[in-house]
């Protein structure tokens, strides 16, 4: 079967779910120009996350997260929502889907205008004093770094700011817990464009009725779902909003 037809099917899908929640990756990322972590050229190749993105360093050593692994974070700040995000942000506001659960921290669903935006692993639009509990924007996090401060500090606690990102060993945010409910409540997860190998957020979407995969690549959770389309997250969501236009069930461009 043709990957055009597998989309034709998670329409079907999609129009037969009462409750559908989307749960997304690394994947729908790397086509707005950020790179994933697992892949030959992924993040993972470039430098050791747990050495640069660990919770116990950052205790320790939080100079290490600021010098190693923030340059390498550029790219996830600059970037913009691809077609896949605008999708889903159409299929919320068409009440076809109730929310987007998401593992990235780059805030492009918001930016593409999904208003129910659950970020389980945290985002990096702001930090917080690990002693005072303040916070910061992200751009104000930025100027103390390029103002030389390694690591950047609170300027009332002196206490050091700390990005509002899960990092390894640290807990999941409190999105977590909403997200289970969500997923526990679905008939229908959407997962695209992830591989479904960090948990504990890979054990969400198997907690809905059913489960329909958008990604490149095979998962680890391939044997789960009902439907694979194993194609760009870009172009197979767009011929699924195609395909929901041309059955009138969505009217607008997006």
């Amino acid at each position: 079967m043709f990957w055009q037809e597998r989309v034709a099917i998670l329409a079907d899908m999609l129009l037969d779910s009462q409750k559908t929640v989307a749960f997304t990756g690394a994947g729908i990322s790397t086509e707005s120009g950020i790179p994933d972590f697992r892949s030959p050229d992924g993040l993972w190749s470039k430098v050791d996350p747990m050495y640069a993105f660990s919770a116990e360093t950052f205790i320790y050593r939080p100079e290490v997260f600021y010098q190693v692994g923030l340059p390498h974070m550029g790219a996830i700040t600059s970037a913009r929502p691809n077609r896949a995000h605008r999708v889903l942000a159409g299929l919320e506001k068409a009440g076809l889907l109730s929310c987007v659960i998401t593992q990235n921290v780059d805030g492009l669903h918001q930016q593409a205008g999904s208003r129910r935006v659950l970020e389980v692993h945290g985002h990096l639009r702001s930090a917080g004093c690990m002693n005072c509990g303040s916070a910061i924007t992200w751009d104000h996090l930025m100027e103390k770094v390029f103002a030389g401060q390694m690591p950047p500090r609170c300027g009332d606690c002196r206490g050091i700011y700390k990005p509002d990102c899960v990092f390894f060993g640290d807990e999941l945010t409190a999105d977590y817990d909403e997200a289970r409910k969500e997923s526990s409540a679905s008939e229908l997860a959407l997962v695209v464009g992830s591989s479904l190998e960090v948990a504990p957020a890979n054990y969400l979407p198997l907690l809905a009725g059913r489960m329909a995969m958008v990604n490149l690549g095979s998962t680890v959770a391939d044997d789960r779902a009902e439907l694979i389309v194993n194609h760009r997250a870009g172009e197979a969501m767009d011929l699924l909003w195609s395909e929901l236009q041309r059955r009138g069930v969505v009217k607008t461009e997006v």
